[in-house]
């Protein structure tokens, strides 16, 4: 039942832009992850720039869909029921219960290593490599959380 219109058109047009936002993750992520990311491969960053490039539009991608998902959808999905708003962590635990995500302390995994990809870029190829190959098994996750909210929009149509 939508308890909220506005909040339910906010909704609607947030669900949307994390279809695309999610379009372009996969993208990336497919072009990316086209071949295991080696510390070699992070070691190349520096001369291999369209290989950098890649890197910095997943981690891009990567970050800004969690943020659209956890810090915009999710609480308009919420209003829009009806529900109180929280901080994101109760926000995500409401959202565990309603089955939107699996586990919502994954979801802050996903968080910390989105961080530690960013701070780590420069500095050690091998963490860099396999902070970025942790968000590449993550991207799967984050596709299911975007169907599961498309589908809820769908239904309060």
């Amino acid at each position: 039942m939508i308890a909220d219109e506005r909040a339910a058109a906010r909704f609607h047009r947030l669900a949307g832009i994390v279809e695309r936002e999610l379009k372009h993750l996969l993208t990336t992520d497919r072009r990316l992850f086209n071949e295991p990311f080696t510390a070699e491969r992070a070691a190349r960053l520096q001369e291999d720039i369209d290989l950098a490039e890649r890197v910095e539009a997943f981690l891009s991608r990567f970050g800004r869909l969690q943020d659209t998902l956890g810090d915009k959808l999710l609480p308009a999905f919420l209003a829009a029921h009806g529900e109180r708003t929280g901080t994101l962590l109760e926000n995500l635990d409401r959202a565990e219960r309603l089955g939107l995500v699996d586990d919502a302390q994954s979801w802050f995994d996903m968080r910390r290593l989105r961080n530690q990809m960013v701070q780590e870029y420069v500095e050690d190829p091998l963490i860099l490599a396999s902070a970025l190959e942790a968000g590449h098994k993550f991207v799967e996750r984050l596709a299911a959380v975007v169907q599961r909210f498309t589908g809820a929009a769908s239904r309060l149509e």
